[in-house]
C-alpha cells in the first residue's frame, strides 16, 4: 500500500499537480485550492476555536451567523449532487464554515445573557469574520469568471453561484449589525425597546411619542430605515403634531447639556494646552431623568466656564467634534468610489446590447451589479448624510450655548461696543452659517477627488477627446472664482445692511409707541426702505451673479459633450452607442463637482467671515469680580461697601477710542473719579444731585458693571448678589408673579408681605388674572409706576444683604411714594444696606447717610440724626410659563394654495408665466440633443454595413473593469456629409439650449428680486400700520422675526430651493418621457413605484411640514430670551442669577433641537425610501433591456440614453421631494409674513379733506362720557370721563398709579379707540380726523423717554423741519448744552436706545423734543419723574413761557410741579373724581388732593 505524504493529499484534495499540489496563482486569479483552504477554511476554523471559548461563560447578527451556516449546508449538498472532481476540496471548507457559523451562533447567544448584550461584545469576533470576507469574493470572482457557472443548462452550478452570492447579504448584514449596535441604556431609554429588538410599536396602543427618545434603543434594521420615525409620522398624519413636547427627545449623545458640557471641556482643554479626558467621560450622562420632564435642577449644574483668552474656537470645535467628522469622511470616499460604478456598469451594458451574439450571462451580471452598486451607494449616502447632520446639530448647541453663556459674562464696557442686534445675528445668521460648514467641508475635497476619477474614466472612453471639453470646463473655474468673490462681498454687503435694517426695526419696535404719537411712521418707514434698498442692492448683484452660476451650470454639460464628441469625430473615431451614453453619464458627474465647488468654497468662506465674527465676540474682556473687588475685608466688620480713590469709566481702559465704539463718548461719557465711600451694614444711603451727575454709574460701580481704573472696591459678601431695582425696570415677559418670584420657590406670608410692601395689591386686583396675569415685552401692558414698584418687588423677594435701589419712586405718585418709603424700604427692608438714588428731597431726613454728588463724584456725605421703624425680609430664580398673553399662533396642515398665489402674484403673474416657459423650452431642447444623438448612433450602426465590435466582451476579462480605449474606428468615406448633418443640427440645439438657458438663469432672478421687494415692502407697511393692542400683546421677538430670519428666507434660501426645485420637475418630466419612448415597457414596474412615491412622500410631508413649523415656533423663544437677556443683563448679573439664565437659555434650545433633529432624521427617512425606488428603476431597466435583447427587439442608442438618464433618477426623486419639501418648509416664512401683512388689525387710516389747515387754532378740549377698555375682558380703564379744558388753560393730573391718567392721552391721540363717548378739540370730534392729522397737530411728551440710534439731531427732529440753531436754542431751554456740548454737538451719537444719556437727560430731549412742535395742546406725561427738583423748577418755568398761550395738560406725581395750575384733575379707577382749581381743592378737607399736597409738602 502506498504512503501519502502531504503534497499527495493536498493534491488529491485540491485535484492539483502533485508537482505543485499548492498554486497560489491559477489562470490569472487565486487558484481554487488557496482560496478555499487558506482565506476560507482557516479563518472558520479560526472563528470556531474563538467562539468556543465563549461557550463557557444582538438578535440581527445570531439571525445571520445562522442563515450563514444554512447557506453552507445547502451548498454542501449541492456539491454532494455535482461530483466534481474537487469536492472533497470544497466539503472540506463547507463543512468548516458551518462548523464555525454554528459554534459563532451559540457563542452570540450566550452574550446575549452576558454583560455584552448592550454592546458589540469582543472585538476580536469581527476580526476574525472579516478575514472570511476574501474568501467569498474571490469565489464569486472565480464563478464569474467561468462561464458554465452562470448558464442557465448548468442548473447545479448556477445554484452554486446563487448560493455563494447570496452568503454575502448575511455577512453584509452582519457587519452593519456590528457597526450600528442597539447600544442602549435601559435605564435611559424612556419606552423604546426594553429589550433590542422588541416590537418598535407595542401593540396594544400607540404610545406617546412626547415621552420617546429618539433612535437610542432602537435596533439595526430600524436604525437603517430609521423605522423608530415611524410613530411620529404616523401621529403627524392624524393631525395631532401641534405642540414642541409632542416630538421625541433627543438622543443621549445629542442632548443639549451633554453636549455643552464636552465642549466646555474641550475648550479648558485647548486653553490648558492639554487633552480631553477619553472613554466614557467624553460623553457625559444626562445630569438627571427630571431633564425629560423639564425639571431642571441648578445644583447639579457646574460652574459655568470663563469663555474668554485667546482660544481658536476653531480649534475648540475641531477637538470637540473633529474625530467623528473625520471618520464620516472614509464614509464618503466610499460613497465617491461606489458611485462610479453606474457609468462603468452601463458601458458594459450597452456593449452587450450592441453584439446580438453576447450571452445572456453578461447581461444578467450587468444588472445585478447595477442594482448591487446602487443600492451600496443609496444606503452609505443616506448614513453619511444623517451622521453629519447630528455633528452639526451638536456644533450647533455648542455655539448657541456659548455665545449665549459669553453675553452673560462679557463685562459691560466690553459690551457696549456690540449692539443689540448684532448679537442677536451672532447666535442667528452668524451660528447657522458656522454649522452650514459642517455640511460643506466634506465636498471640499471630495469634489476635487470625484473630478479626477471622473477625467480618468473620460479618457478611457473617448481617449483624449476629452481634453477639448475639459478646456471650457477649466476656462470656467477662474469665471466660477469670481463669481464666488463677488458673490461673498455683496453677501458681506448685505449681511451689514440686514444687520442695519434689523437694529433699527428692534429700535422701531422699541418705540412704536413714540413713533405712533409723534406721527413719525412715514419717517421710519423711509428709512427703513432707504436701509431695505441698499441691503436689495446687493440682494440683486447677487441673484444676478447666482443665474450667472445657474447658467453656466445648466449649459455646461451641453457644451462639453457637444466639444467632446466633436473632437472625437474630427480625430476619425466612430462613435458608438456605449461610448457615447458613458460619455454623458461620465460630463454629468463632472458637471457637479465643477459646479458646485464654488458654492462650496462660497459656504466655507461665509462660514469663516462668521467665525472670526463669533471668534472677536468670544475674544471681549470678560467681567472680571475677583480682580474688581478688593479680596482683603476691611478690619471693620460691620462694613458693607467700601470705595477708596475709586476712578471708574463705561469704557474699559483698552476700549477703542474711535467708529461705532468710540461713538464721541470717548471724550464725552462720564468717568466717576475719586470716589470715596464707607457704607455701615443695614444702613440706608440716599444719594442725590442733579440730571446727568453720576448717581446710576454709582450703583454700576458697586455692582460691578463699570470698568476699575484705579482705588478699591469692597463688597462685603458679594458672591450672594445685590438686590437692584434699576431706574429702567426691566420687566420679564411672564406672569407677574414669576417676575416678583425670579425663580425662587414661592413662600406664600413672604410673597405677600412683599406685595404689600410694594403697593401692589390694588393693581393685582384690577388685573384680569391677579398675580397670574402675563405682561407683555418689556411690561408694555403695564403703567410706568406698575413697572417700577413690580421690579422694586422682584428685588425684594430676592431677599438679599445689600439693596441698590435706583430711582424706583420717580415713576409713582406721593402717596405711593410714601407708602414705599415706610413699608418697604424703611419696615421690610429694614437691616439690610440700601443705597437709594433719588430726586425726592423730602425722604433724605430719613437717610443715615446723605451722598451729594457732581460730575461724577461725591462732593459730600452727611449723616441724618432720625428715629427708625420695623421691618422683615426676602429671593432669586424665572418659571417661564408665558403666553397667556397669546402663544404664537403655528398654522396647522398643508399649505394653502394662498400662499403659493400670494408668492406668484409677488413675482408677478406675466414674469412667473415666463419663467415657466423659459423652463419648459430649456428642458425641451435639452432632451432633444440627447435624443438626436442617439438617432444619430442608431443611423450610423445602420449605415455602416461591417462593423467590427472587438471591444464589447472584454469588459469583464479581469477582476477590475477595463476600457479598451485602442479600439479607433474609422468612418466609411462617403459618409463623411451625414456626419456634417448630424453634427450641425446636433450643434443648432445645443445654441438654442443655451440661450433658453441664459434667459430662464435671468428672468428667475429678476422674478425673486421683485418678489422680496414687494412682500417686505408689505409686511413693513402693515406693521407700521398695526394697533398699539397688537404691540401690546405681541412679543417682540416674534415680530422681529418676520423681519429677520422669516425675510432671509423669502430673499435667500425661498429662491435657491425654488430654482432647484423647478430645475429638478422640469428634468424629471423630460426624463420619464424618453424613458417611456425608449422602454415602453417601463411603465409597467413604474407605476407601482409612482403610487409607492406618491404615498410615500404624502406620509412624510404631513410630519415633516409641521416639524420645520414646531421649529420656527419654538427658535422664536430662544431669541426673544436672548434680546430679554440682554436687556435685564445688569439685573441678572447684580442678583448673580446668570446660572439660571443659561439653565433656562439651555432648556429651550434643547427644546428647538428635538424639532431640528427630527426634521433631518425625517428627511433621511425619504431619502432612504427614495433612493430604494432609485434601485428598482435602475435595475428594471436593466432587467427589461436584457430581456428585450434576446428577442432583439432594442435599439441600442435609446437604451444608452434610458439607461444614463436612470442613474440620476434617484438623485432627481430624493431632489423632488426634499426640494418640494423644502419650498414648502421656506413658503412658510411666505406665510408668516402674508399672515401679518393682510390679518393685522391696523389704525384707520382715511383723512378728513374738510379739515382746515389751521385746526386746532384754539385747543379747547372736551371729554364727554367716554368710556375706554384696552382689550375685551379687561376691566375699563377710563369710565365715563367728562370733563372740559379751556383754551390756553394748564391742567395738572394726578392720581393713583393705574387709575387711568395716562390712558386719558392714549384716548386723546386714539392710540386706543373709545368704547363710548366722544373727544371733542376745537369743538371737532377727533374720530372724524385723520390720525395722521390728529397726532402731527398735538405733542407729548410721553412717560418712557425713548431715543433712537443716531444723531442727536435726528432725535431731536427726525423729519429736518428745523435750523440748527434752533435746535441748540431748545437744547438751552432743556438745560442740555452742556452735556450735549461734551458729547460733541448736535452730531454727537445718543447710543443704542440712548444709553450715552443718563435717563432724567433723555426725559430732557424728550421735552426739547416737544419745545419744537408748534402744538396748540402739549401733553406731558411725567416727563421730569427723573430729573432733580432745581432743573424741573427750570423745566417748569421754560414750559409755562414757551406755552404760555397753549393749552397744556400734565401728568405729574410730584404736587409741587403742579400747584401753579390753573386746575387740577384728580382721577380715581378711570374716573374723575376731583376737578378744581388747586387753591379750592387744598380748602376741602376732604379733598384727595388736599391728602396728596399734605404728604408733599
Amino acid at each position: 500500500m502506498r504512503f501519502f505524504g502531504p503534497a499527495e493529499l493536498v493534491a488529491g484534495l485540491c485535484h492539483t499537480d502533485e508537482q505543485n499540489p499548492f498554486p497560489v496563482w491559477q489562470d490569472g486569479h487565486i487558484s481554487p485550492c488557496f482560496n478555499q483552504l487558506v482565506l476560507g477554511a482557516l479563518p472558520h476554523a479560526g472563528m470556531a476555536i474563538f467562539s468556543a471559548c465563549y461557550l463557557g461563560t444582538t438578535r440581527l447578527r445570531l439571525v445571520s451567523a445562522l442563515l450563514a451556516a444554512l447557506l453552507f449546508t445547502a451548498d454542501v449538498v449541492v456539491v454532494s449532487l455535482l461530483q466534481q472532481a474537487d469536492m472533497y476540496l470544497d466539503v472540506f471548507a463547507d463543512g468548516c464554515a458551518i462548523l464555525a457559523w454554528l459554534v459563532h451562533f451559540s457563542a452570540i447567544a450566550v452574550l446575549q445573557s452576558t454583560a455584552f448584550r448592550r454592546t458589540r461584545g469582543p472585538p476580536l469576533l469581527l476580526l476574525l469574520v472579516l478575514l472570511s470576507v476574501p474568501n467569498v469574493v474571490i469565489t464569486l470572482m472565480i464563478y464569474c469568471d467561468s462561464q458554465e457557472y452562470l448558464h442557465l443548462t448548468q442548473p447545479l452550478k448556477l445554484a452554486r453561484f446563487v448560493l455563494a452570492s447570496t452568503r454575502t447579504v448575511p455577512l453584509l448584514v452582519y457587519l452593519l449589525a456590528f457597526t450600528f449596535p442597539c447600544i442602549s441604556d435601559a435605564g435611559y431609554t424612556l419606552y423604546i425597546n426594553a429589550v433590542d429588538g422588541s416590537p418598535l410599536i407595542p401593540e396594544s396602543a400607540e404610545p406617546d411619542t412626547g415621552e420617546m427618545v429618539a433612535e437610542d434603543g432602537s435596533s439595526c434594521v430600524s436604525r437603517l430605515f430609521y423605522l423608530w420615525m415611524n410613530p411620529l409620522f404616523r401621529r403627524g398624519q392624524r393631525g395631532e403634531l401641534d405642540r414642541p413636547a409632542d416630538v421625541y427627545h433627543l438622543p443621549q449623545k445629542l442632548r443639549t447639556n451633554v453636549v455643552c458640557r464636552y465642549f466646555n471641556q474641550c475648550w479648558e482643554a485647548c486653553r490648558r494646552g492639554a487633552a480631553v479626558s477619553d472613554g466614557q467621560d467624553q460623553w457625559p450622562r444626562p445630569v438627571s431623568r427630571n431633564l425629560l420632564g423639564g425639571t431642571w435642577s441648578s445644583h447639579n449644574q457646574e460652574e459655568p466656564l470663563e469663555l474668554q483668552g485667546d482660544v481658536g474656537l476653531l480649534r475648540v470645535l475641531h477637538k470637540a467634534f473633529g474625530l467623528r467628522f473625520y471618520i464620516l469622511g472614509v464614509l464618503k470616499v466610499l460613497v465617491n468610489l461606489s458611485s462610479f460604478a453606474g457609468p462603468l456598469l452601463l458601458s458594459a451594458l450597452v456593449n452587450f446590447m450592441e453584439d446580438a451574439g453576447a450571452p445572456v450571462s453578461t447581461g444578467v451580471y450587468c444588472a445585478l451589479g447595477l442594482f448591487a452598486t446602487s443600492l451600496l451607494t443609496s444606503v452609505l449616502q443616506n448614513i453619511f448624510n444623517y451622521e453629519v447632520s447630528k455633528v452639526a446639530l451638536a456644533a450647533r448647541a455648542a455655539l448657541v450655548s456659548s455665545i449665549y453663556s459669553k453675553a452673560l459674562q462679557v463685562s459691560g464696557s466690553s459690551l457696549a461696543s456690540c449692539t443689540l442686534g448684532e448679537l442677536v445675528n451672532l447666535m442667528t445668521a452668524d451660528s447657522d452659517r458656522v454649522v452650514n460648514f459642517f455640511r460643506s467641508f466634506h465636498e471640499l475635497w471630495s469634489m476635487p477627488f470625484q473630478f479626477c476619477i471622473t477625467l480618468y474614466l473620460l479618457y478611457l472612453q473617448v481617449g483624449v477627446a476629452f481634453l477639448g471639453g475639459l478646456g471650457v470646463a477649466l476656462l470656467l473655474l477662474p469665471f466660477n472664482r469670481f463669481l464666488a468673490i463677488r458673490i461673498l462681498s455683496n453677501s458681506k454687503g448685505m449681511l451689514r445692511c440686514k444687520d442695519d435694517r434689523v437694529k433699527l426695526m428692534t429700535e422701531i419696535l422699541f418705540g412704536i409707541r413714540v413713533i405712533k404719537f409723534y406721527n413719525w411712521e412715514p419717517h421710519f418707514t423711509q428709512k427703513v426702505n432707504d436701509s431695505r434698498k441698499q441691503e436689495l442692492s446687493h440682494l440683486k448683484a447677487i441673484k444676478y451673479l447666482d443665474a450667472m452660476c445657474v447658467y453656466t451650470w445648466a449649459a455646461l454639460p451641453v457644451v462639453i459633450s457637444i466639444l467632446t464628441f466633436v473632437t472625437y469625430v474630427l480625430l476619425g473615431h466612430q462613435l458608438t452607442a456605449a461610448k457615447v451614453f458613458t460619455t454623458l453619464a461620465l460630463v454629468g458627474m463632472l458637471v457637479v463637482p465643477l459646479n458646485a465647488f464654488p458654492w462650496v468654497l462660497n459656504g466655507i468662506l461665509e462660514a469663516k467671515v462668521s467665525l472670526d465674527r463669533i471668534q472677536r465676540f468670544f475674544k471681549l474682556t470678560n467681567q472680571d469680580l475677583q480682580a474688581y473687588y478688593a479680596l482683603v475685608s476691611p478690619e471693620d466688620s460691620q462694613t458693607s461697601v467700601l470705595l477708596n480713590q475709586g476712578t471708574f469709566s463705561w469704557q474699559g481702559p483698552d476700549s477703542p477710542t474711535d467708529g461705532e465704539t468710540g461713538r464721541g463718548a470717548a471724550n464725552g461719557s462720564l468717568q466717576l473719579h475719586s470716589l470715596n465711600l464707607h457704607i455701615t451694614k443695614g444702613s440706608l444711603v440716599v444719594v442725590v444731585g442733579k440730571v446727568g451727575c453720576g448717581k446710576s454709574s454709582l450703583l454700576a460701580a458697586v455692582t460691578g458693571e463699570l470698568s476699575r481704573l484705579s482705588g478699591v472696591v469692597y463688597v462685603a459678601d458679594r458672591a450672594a448678589g445685590f438686590g437692584l431695582a434699576a431706574q429702567e425696570p426691566w420687566i420679564q415677559h411672564a406672569s407677574v408673579r414669576d417676575n416678583i418670584l425670579f425663580g425662587k420657590a414661592h413662600d406664600p406670608a413672604f410673597y405677600q408681605a412683599v406685595i404689600e410692601a410694594c403697593a401692589l395689591s390694588d393693581d393685582l386686583n384690577v388685573l384680569p388674572n391677579g398675580d397670574k396675569t402675563e405682561v407683555g415685552e418689556n411690561g408694555v401692558t403695564l403703567s410706568g409706576g406698575q413697572k417700577a414698584r413690580l421690579a422694586l418687588a422682584r428685588a425684594v423677594y430676592m431677599d438679599k444683604d445689600i439693596y441698590l435701589l435706583d430711582d424706583p419712586l420717580a415713576a409713582v405718585d406721593t402717596d405711593v411714594a410714601e407708602h414705599l418709603m415706610k413699608k418697604c424700604i424703611m419696615e421690610l427692608l429694614k437691616g439690610k444696606t440700601r443705597i437709594l438714588c433719588t430726586h425726592r428731597l423730602e425722604f433724605v431726613y430719613k437717610a443715615d447717610l446723605v451722598v451729594l454728588m457732581d460730575n461724577g463724584t461725591i462732593v459730600r456725605t452727611d449723616g441724618v440724626e432720625h428715629e427708625d421703624v420695623p421691618g422683615s425680609p426676602p429671593d432669586l430664580c424665572v418659571d417661564d410659563d408665558p403666553d397667556q398673553l397669546g402663544a404664537e399662533q403655528k398654522q396647522a396642515g398643508g399649505l394653502s394654495w394662498r400662499v403659493y398665489r400670494t408668492y406668484w402674484a409677488a413675482v408677478g403673474g406675466v414674469l412667473a408665466a415666463s419663467i415657466l416657459m423659459s423652463l419648459l423650452l430649456m428642458q425641451a431642447s435639452r432632451n432633444l440633443s440627447d435624443w438626436w444623438l442617439s438617432h444619430w448612433i442608431s443611423e450610423l450602426k445602420n449605415n455602416s454595413s461591417s462593423r467590427t465590435n472587438g471591444s464589447t466582451s472584454a469588459a469583464f476579462s479581469s477582476p477590475h473593469l477595463s476600457f479598451p480605449s485602442s479600439s479607433v474606428q474609422t468612418f466609411p468615406s462617403n459618409t463623411s456629409s451625414d456626419v456634417q448633418f448630424y453634427l450641425n443640427v446636433y450643434t443648432c440645439i445645443a445654441v438654442a439650449n443655451t440661450v433658453f438657458t441664459a434667459l430662464r438663469a435671468f428672468l428667475f432672478a429678476h422674478g425673486v428680486v421683485c418678489a422680496s421687494t414687494f412682500i417686505h415692502r408689505r409686511l413693513l407697511d402693515r406693521v407700521l400700520k398695526a394697533t398699539m393692542t397688537f404691540f401690546d400683546t405681541t412679543p417682540m421677538g416674534r415680530v422681529l422675526n418676520r423681519f429677520s430670519s422669516d425675510v432671509y428666507s423669502v430673499d435667500d434660501k425661498l429662491p435657491f430651493v425654488l430654482n432647484i426645485l423647478l430645475a429638478t420637475v422640469f428634468n424629471l418630466l423630460g426624463m420619464l418621457v424618453i424613458i417611456s419612448y425608449s422602454l415602453p415597457w417601463v411603465l409597467v414596474p413604474l407605476l407601482p413605484l409612482a403610487l409607492f412615491y406618491f404615498r410615500t412622500q404624502r406620509f412624510y410631508r404631513h410630519t415633516s411640514r409641521e416639524l420645520k413649523r414646531l421649529y420656527s415656533l419654538t427658535l422664536s423663544p430662544v431669541y426673544s430670551h436672548f434680546s430679554e437677556t440682554l436687556t435685564g443683563l445688569g439685573t441678572i448679573r447684580a442678583s448673580g442669577s446668570s446660572a439660571r439664565f443659561v439653565e433656562e437659555n439651555a432648556r429651550r434650545l434643547e427644546q428647538n433641537q428635538r424639532c431640528l433633529f427630527l426634521s433631518n432624521a425625517a428627511a433621511q427617512w425619504l431619502d432612504i425610501r427614495l433612493q430604494l425606488i432609485g434601485v428598482s428603476v435602475v435595475t428594471g431597466l436593466g432587467v427589461i433591456a436584457v430581456v428585450q435583447h434576446q428577442f432583439d427587439s432594442v435599439d441600442p442608442g435609446l437604451v444608452g440614453l434610458s439607461l444614463s438618464y436612470s442613474l440620476s433618477i434617484t438623485m432627481l426623486l430624493s431632489g423632488l421631494i426634499s426640494n418640494f419639501t423644502e419650498t414648502e418648509m421656506q413658503l412658510v416664512s411666505v406665510e408668516r409674513t402674508e399672515e401679518y401683512s393682510t390679518n393685522l388689525p391696523i389704525e384707520p387710516q382715511q383723512l378728513n379733506a374738510q379739515l382746515p389747515s389751521a385746526w386746532p387754532d384754539q385747543g379747547r378740549l372736551e371729554f364727554r362720557g367716554v368710556v375706554l377698555a384696552y382689550r375685551d375682558g379687561l376691566p375699563n380703564a377710563l369710565d365715563g370721563v367728562s370733563l372740559v379744558v379751556r383754551p390756553g388753560e394748564k391742567v395738572g393730573i394726578v392720581g393713583r398709579t393705574g387709575s387711568g391718567k395716562s390712558t386719558l392721552f392714549l384716548a386723546l391721540f386714539r392710540m386706543v379707540e373709545l368704547d363710548q363717548g366722544e373727544i371733542l378739540l376745537d369743538g371737532l370730534d377727533v374720530s372724524t380726523v385723520g390720525l395722521a392729522q390728529l397726532r402731527s397737530r398735538l405733542a407729548i411728551i410721553p412717560q418712557d423717554p425713548f431715543l433712537f440710534s443716531g444723531t442727536i439731531r435726528e432725535n431731536l427732529d427726525p423729519c429736518g423741519r428745523n435750523p440748527d440753531q434752533q435746535l441748540l436754542d431748545v437744547l438751552d431751554q432743556c438745560h442740555l448744552s452742556s452735556a450735549v456740548n461734551r458729547m460733541g454737538g448736535l452730531d454727537a451719537e445718543v447710543g443704542e436706545r440712548g444709553k450715552c444719556f443718563s435717563v432724567g437727560q433723555r426725559q430732557l430731549l424728550c421735552l426739547a423734543r416737544a419745545l419744537l412742535t408748534q402744538a396748540k395742546l402739549l401733553c406731558i406725561d411725567e416727563a421730569t419723574a427723573s430729573v432733580d427738583q432745581k432743573t424741573d423748577k427750570l423745566l417748569q418755568q421754560t414750559i409755562r413761557e414757551k406755552f404760555h398761550d397753549k393749552t397744556v395738560l400734565t401728568i405729574a406725581h410730584r404736587i409741587n410741579t403742579i400747584m401753579d395750575c390753573d386746575r387740577v384733575l384728580v382721577m380715581h379707577a378711570g374716573k374723575v373724581a376731583e376737578f378744581d382749581t388747586p387753591a379750592a381743592l387744598c380748602q376741602t378737607d376732604q379733598s384727595i388732593f388736599h391728602r396728596l399736597g399734605g404728604d408733599d409738602g
